[in-house]
């Protein structure tokens, strides 16, 4: 049965309803942030606002109703922030061939052959805005990455302009969500601003009632007092949070190339200017997901691995190339030199022997006779027979004059070069 992609996905992320749903590998710290805000609603829903509504009539089903919606918003951002693509780049199945290249130094595998190591330039530089930008190789992925983009070590994935990994989302902020935890970050800190001024409100109202001191009306209503102060100490973290990503967007920078390259006192050449850079993150589309993770898992065909030739020039620094090849060919003959000349030692000194013997050396059958006039007739096909390689005749080896030539001057030459 066909796998969808998400069933095959090699990033670290979770997916819920078929793939419908994208989180991070640190999805459950996202309960923990629900909780933060779910519990805090509730209380300020049931002890406060409760009270408080019988004080304004109407007014204080609004109250209640403004509170209720500003959570649930809240709640809905956090969700969208965390469970939608980011912008993850798709994997490459294969490196990039167009980037191939060689070393000039050849390595030595398994069998001692020489072999050229493939390598890839680790920077590639882009044009952005006119600007020349250096961009560089994901070995994970297999992709030059986008300008902006850098590969998250949590989620295991490259992400578009990759702002940071929050784990109170459990996701990573890049190009699809940045928006959406712009919005989520800023919106609880209005509901922080709105749960604390209530309770104070109602903290007021109790000491005008009874005309009695704070420390009284703080006892009347704890609850108020334990909001107040979770408020406060809410809004140093998300209060801090929306301002410093307010001068992230009007300066057109993420936290990422914020904390990185501040100190190279680099020149952005993202910033259009701070009305058109907040145009850029609220007002322009979100580009479509790259995956689709509900789509079927297309069969690859097999690639065939692609083949380089060597240089001439690799092969003799390698020591494998013509010229060794050569040398170790005239190396041989000279063993085989050595051995034809101790057979025709051998063979001349059984011709003396019969020779003194006193027998009939010079008589010859009709046969030799045919044979000599026969070479005689034809000396071009003797001489061919003696230039043969290593071919034999009459008993012993004989070695071309040309050959014996080459041995010799390829033995001179590795004498000079030994001394």
């Amino acid at each position: 049965m066909a796998k969808r992609v998400y069933q095959v996905w090699k990033g670290s992320n979770k997916f819920f309803f078929g793939g419908r749903l994208v989180f991070g590998p640190d999805a459950k710290s996202l309960l923990v942030t629900v909780l933060l805000i779910l519990i805090p609603s509730v209380l300020f829903c049931t002890l406060v606002v409760r009270h408080i509504r019988h004080e304004f009539n109407n007014a204080g089903y609004a109250i209640l109703v403004v509170a209720i919606l500003l959570a649930i918003y809240v709640l809905g951002l956090l969700l969208v922030t965390s469970a939608r693509d980011p912008g993850i780049v798709p994997r490459a199945s294969h490196p990039p061939e167009e980037d191939f290249n060689y070393e000039s130094s050849a390595s030595v595998d398994a069998s001692g052959r020489h072999t050229p190591s493939l390598q890839f330039p680790r920077t590639k530089e882009v044009h952005v805005n006119g600007m020349v930008v250096r961009v560089k190789y994901c070995d994970t992925c297999m992709l030059y990455r986008p300008p902006r983009c850098s590969h998250c070590s949590i989620c295991n994935n490259c992400v578009e302009k990759f702002d940071h990994h929050c784990p109170w989302v459990g996701q990573c902020i890049g190009m699809r969500n940045y928006r959406y935890f712009f919005m989520f970050v800023s919106s609880a800190t209005i509901l922080c601003i709105y749960v604390f001024s209530i309770s104070a409100l109602y903290i007021k109202i109790l000491m005008n009632r009874d005309q009695g001191t704070v420390w009284r009306a703080m006892k009347e209503s704890p609850a108020s007092v334990v909001l107040m102060a979770y408020c406060f100490i809410s809004l140093w973290f998300v209060g801090g949070l929306t301002g410093f990503h307010l001068y992230l967007i009007g300066t057109n920078q993420t936290t990422y190339e914020n904390f990185r390259y501040r100190a190279d006192s680099r020149l952005n050449v993202y910033n259009r200017g701070c009305v058109n850079n907040f145009i850029e993150v609220f007002c322009t589309a979100i580009k479509p997901s790259k995956n689709k993770f509900r789509s079927f898992v297309q069969q690859e065909v097999q690639r065939q691995p692609t083949t380089r030739t060597r240089e001439p020039e690799a092969a003799d620094e390698a020591g494998v190339g013509p010229r060794s090849k050569i040398e170790d060919d005239l190396e041989l003959g000279g063993d085989l030199l050595k051995i034809s000349q101790r057979r025709n030692v051998d063979a001349n000194n059984d011709d003396f022997d019969i020779r003194s013997r006193g027998s009939n050396v010079g008589r010859r059958d009709s046969s030799d006779t045919a044979d000599l006039s026969l070479d005689q007739q034809n000396p071009s096909v003797q001489s061919d027979a003696r230039h043969s390689s290593w071919g034999r005749r009459s008993g012993s080896w004989e070695i071309a004059p040309d050959v014996a030539a080459m041995t010799a001057a390829a033995a001179q030459n590795r004498s000079n070069n030994n001394q």
